[in-house]
């Protein structure tokens, strides 16, 4: 095993990973209703193909649009459409979403078929099934994978990085899906590295996962294209710019794509949905999902299917202990807070966590000038600086001072010792900012 890399900058903050990382993968039960949102993915939200009392079969596509960025959305049951109405999103907002009643057949839609052997498929023909599975980047950004693989004719590809960090804490879904299948990622792997039409994948895998390093390395054994590099642990060591400098060396230029220095990157899960797309045939029509925190009875990780309720992802971890203060979907450090359990599981959907106490309760307090924020910035930027900025409404200043390269990850949030909201007042500034362009264009 070669000497752990990493990158410059981040936090070390307690994990939590020992509550559900030694769970092995529970099949939960499909719901007797399912919520799917038409925007679960970066780009055009899609249309719906359906209407009110069509019969759908599992696997069958429900939503799409001509929009290149973007990726189409499938039934996760079989079933009966019973509305096509608004419904909540994770992100807080009101989307279009089609519900299905399960009539508890799992009857598979004609479409779904194993696709030719690897061998027999050239890039095009790789690349339609990705966009026609619904594939999106599984760590969360939900960027469609079919145009990650598909860079402008002036990009040249040198490296596929394959993620398997998974650096929030309370998060062991990917975890658990290295230990467990580490040849559906390898094969993934394969079909990504044939679409871009080259032979070198890395897939950086951090310290406190031994048992998936080895299983991983074992898998990837046969093919000397692919190497499993270790990584130290720190936060955001997941995050696709340290990632890319941890197992590289190279930085992505500021305001510039991992493309722009002839690198790919994928999650984990994104590659072991592409195994499923083209040797099973299956769209993405379910993930892998932790559901943690001290809150919840019964710590685990599921195979969930797309459109189910997180309330009944709880209550599949054994409901709530003690009276929860706040459930988070995602990580404690970016993912988002829910309001209401009625809101679907979807692409981007890597965790449930559930807290008997409010982790933004601190009350803040005047800046000291002690410089941590700037110390642990993974981006290199004056978070405290921006915040002035931001804070008093200059927000030409704030850009000008990296506003906009901002990762959002929290790390200056997490050390702050005088508890300001770095990052919230960042995100609300990074927002008003795309406000003012949008309304000068429009």
């Amino acid at each position: 095993m070669s000497i752990a890399k990493t990158f410059r900058g981040g936090i070390h903050p307690v994990g939590h990973k020992e509550l559900s990382s030694n769970k092995a993968i529970t099949v939960m039960t499909p719901p007797v209703e399912v919520i799917i949102p038409l925007q679960q993915h970066v780009g055009a939200p899609c249309k719906p193909l359906v209407k009110k009392g069509d019969i759908v079969n599992k696997g069958q596509k429900i939503g799409d649009t001509d929009a290149f960025v973007s990726a189409p959305i499938h039934a996760s049951v079989s079933g009966v459409v019973k509305a096509i109405e608004p419904c909540w999103h994770p992100t807080g907002a009101r989307v279009e979403g089609i519900v299905i009643e399960n009539d508890g057949e799992e009857r598979l839609d004609p479409s779904i078929h194993p696709q030719n052997d690897l061998d027999q498929l050239d890039a095009q023909a790789i690349r339609a099934i990705i966009r026609e599975a619904g594939i999106v980047g599984l760590g969360g950004a939900t960027f469609p994978t079919h145009v990650k693989v598909t860079p402008p004719s002036d990009k040249r590809i040198d490296t596929l990085i394959i993620n398997g960090c998974e650096c929030e804490p309370y998060l062991t879904c990917d975890h658990r899906l290295m230990v467990e299948h580490p040849e559906r990622i390898i094969y993934g792997t394969r079909v990504l590295l044939k679409a871009l039409g080259i032979s070198k994948a890395v897939i950086g895998i951090e310290l406190n996962k031994p048992d998936a390093i080895a299983a991983m390395e074992k898998a990837a054994a046969s093919y000397p294209g692919i190497e499993v590099v270790p990584l130290k642990i720190k936060y955001p060591q997941g995050a696709e710019k340290q990632l890319i400098t941890a197992l590289t060396g190279k930085e992505v230029p500021v305001g510039g794509l991992p493309m722009d220095i002839g690198i790919v990157v994928n999650n984990v899960g994104t590659a072991a949905a592409i195994q499923a797309a083209v040797q099973w045939g299956m769209p993405l029509i379910e993930r892998v999902v932790t559901v943690s925190g001290e809150g919840v009875s019964e710590p685990h990780n599921f195979l969930v299917r797309i459109g189910t309720r997180l309330s009944e992802l709880i209550e599949a971890a054994g409901g709530f202990r003690g009276t929860p203060k706040q459930v988070i979907m995602g990580g404690p450090l970016t993912g988002v807070a829910q309001f209401d359990l009625s809101v679907p599981v979807t692409k981007c959907t890597s965790g449930i966590l559930a807290f008997n106490h409010l982790r933004t309760a601190r009350q803040p307090e005047p800046c000291i000038r002690c410089g941590r924020c700037v110390d642990v910035c993974p981006a290199f930027l004056l978070p405290v600086t921006i915040v002035r900025y931001a804070d008093g409404g200059k927000l030409d200043a704030a850009v000008e001072w990296g506003l906009l390269n901002c990762m959002e990850c929290g790390s200056c949030s997490y050390v702050c010792p005088a508890n300001r909201f770095l990052v919230q007042s960042i995100k609300l500034a990074k927002q008003e900012v795309q406000a003012q362009r949008s309304k000068k264009t429009s």
